[in-house]
């Protein structure tokens, strides 16, 4: 049986639907639209009660949701993808796939969509630009850490794919090119990779 992908184009989901691509595994995506609102509509709330994208339904029927959690749960069930390295340098691996979901990722709601906690519009519009410096401070922590050419020393995985992620969300977008040189040269190596390319494009092809 395959894997099912709920999420929606340019979300969150690019990073779960490459590291299932990567993996060679088989999928189907449904997409819920962000734009509709569909994330809390009751159909979605029955997957998914947050009402936020991406969740994954494992071969078994199981439901997993956020994130970070659908990635670890592809390359552990993938282990011949090699989608994190082992021990020590694995360490590393999760440390940084955890600070972008904590430091970064909750920071792009607020940007998105101020309104959620501030009801006046000046406050919004300040909310959103405070929200937009942090996710940048914190990709310019990860930049930092970059190994090169990947993320780690040891080469691809989960981590530079969630990375490329944030270069193409308006937070970052067009900034990340000047300012994350690391991250976007990493993200253009994503091209010579067919599968998780293919999904790239898929999503982001049509993004400059």
């Amino acid at each position: 049986m395959a894997y099912v992908l709920y999420g929606d184009l340019r979300s969150g989901a690019f990073s779960v639907e490459a590291a299932l691509a990567e993996a060679g595994a088989p999928y189907e995506f449904h997409t819920i639209s962000l734009d509709k609102n569909e994330q809390k509509e009751p159909a979605y709330l029955a997957i998914n009660p947050s009402g936020k994208l991406p969740a994954l339904s494992l071969p078994s029927g199981e439901i997993v949701t956020e994130t970070v959690a659908l990635l670890l749960t592809i390359a552990e069930r993938h282990p011949e993808a090699g989608l994190l390295p082992p021990m020590p340098e694995r360490a590393q691996a999760l440390r940084w796939l955890a600070f972008m979901a904590s430091e970064v990722y909750p920071m792009v709601e607020i940007c998105d969509y101020p309104e959620r906690f501030v009801t006046d519009h000046t406050s919004a519009a300040l909310l959103k630009r405070n929200a937009r410096d942090r996710v940048r401070a914190r990709m310019l922590l990860v930049e930092q850490a970059f190994a090169g050419p990947w993320m780690l020393a040891s080469g691809f995985s989960l981590v530079d794919i969630y990375a490329a992620m944030f270069t193409r969300w308006a937070e970052c977008r067009g900034w990340a090119d000047t300012n994350l040189p690391k991250i976007a040269a990493m993200t253009a190596l994503l091209a010579q990779r067919e599968a998780a390319d293919r999904v790239w494009q898929r999503h982001f092809g049509d993004l400059k």
